[in-house]
């Protein structure tokens, strides 16, 4: 139980170690105590609030990821498998090359949310069947609905001449330098929910990855619980998308390298994931903004490029087709 605790203890202090790195590095190395005006201000008007969003994001795409895997009983699921991502991004690339700006830097992530809410009734809607919500038709639903909006996207930036086809491309391949103050309140309320109420029917997560049969002797319902976490992965996938676009294998990647270290159970699974995903984004985004300056790579790429061969890698060496 000590060598739990001590686990849980080193894996939360992560984020907050990484994040004290993204303040001091990039590409000017700043020492805070001997910072000038203009240091201070990049450090706090710049550095700061990207770090935390980018922390915002990851442990939403962690979490999410987690109790994806559990819902579906699939350990490649992830927060982009049912088709929310997609219907965000295709909302909010359309309002970056429309123009608009009816709520200034906050218009793009709330055309984004709106898109990620829409999308996921759609998918909660057709996964419906017989009073409860059915893993398969959920998949199926965000599957089909993702190729249909990345279809969509994919039309309209290829017909466009607008300025802002370069900005939408960065946005959906997670671009984090338009990340400021204005929008971490309302992610970490949408961050801080999503990952409470699936904290809360964690006991039920655990039931359900063992069948329903058993959560159902157990007391639960299997069709409310599985609603009830499908809102909580709406609610984090949309917070993230939102956030700063779309960063891929966080949500995969990270709940497999947590179970590793202290084990399958859901009740801990879900809040290490979470941490574990902040620490991983955020050190993501320091690489991105500091390998080749003064130009910037998209967080999303770096994420899939340091992920995709260490999943690869994790493959290989261990059984992570397991939940």
């Amino acid at each position: 139980m000590k060598n739990m605790k001590l686990k849980i203890a080193c894996i939360m202090l992560v984020p907050v170690a990484v994040f004290g790195i993204s303040l001091l590095s990039g590409a000017k190395m700043i020492n805070p105590f001997t910072a000038d005006d203009i240091s201070r201000e990049i450090l706090f008007s710049i550095r700061a609030p990207r770090g935390i969003v980018a922390i915002l994001m990851g442990m939403a795409l962690g979490a999410s990821g987690a109790v994806l895997q559990g819902i579906l009983k699939n350990p490649l699921a992830d927060p982009y498998i049912l088709g929310i991502s997609s219907g965000a991004s295709l909302s909010a690339a359309l309002g970056i090359m429309a123009g608009a700006s009816f709520l200034g830097t906050f218009t793009i992530p709330l055309l984004a949310f709106i898109g990620a809410i829409i999308t996921g009734s759609i998918v909660g809607i057709m996964g419906w069947k017989r009073g409860g919500l059915w893993p398969e038709r959920l998949l199926l639903a965000g599957v089909g609905l993702s190729f249909l909006f990345s279809a969509m996207l994919m039309l309209i930036m290829s017909i466009s001449s607008d300025e802002g086809l370069r900005k939408a491309m960065l946005w959906i391949f997670g671009d984090l330098s338009m990340a400021e103050w204005s929008k971490i309140p309302y992610g970490l309320a949408f961050v801080a929910a999503g990952t409470l109420i699936s904290l809360s029917r964690a006991k039920a997560l655990n039931a359900l990855i063992l069948g329903d049969e058993f959560a159902h002797s157990l007391g639960f319902s299997p069709h409310r619980e599985r609603f009830i976490l499908f809102v909580s992965v709406g609610l984090l996938t949309a917070a993230s998308v939102s956030l700063g676009g779309m960063i891929g294998f966080i949500g995969l990647l990270v709940p497999h390298i947590m179970r590793f270290f202290i084990g399958s159970d859901s009740r801990v699974l879900i809040l290490c994931s979470a941490f574990g995903g902040g620490a991983l984004l955020c050190a993501a985004d320091i690489i991105s903004r500091s390998v080749l300056p003064p130009m910037e790579l998209p967080a999303g790429i770096v994420t899939a490029l340091i992920g995709s061969p260490y999943f690869l890698f994790l493959l290989r060496r261990k059984n992570v087709l397991s939940i």
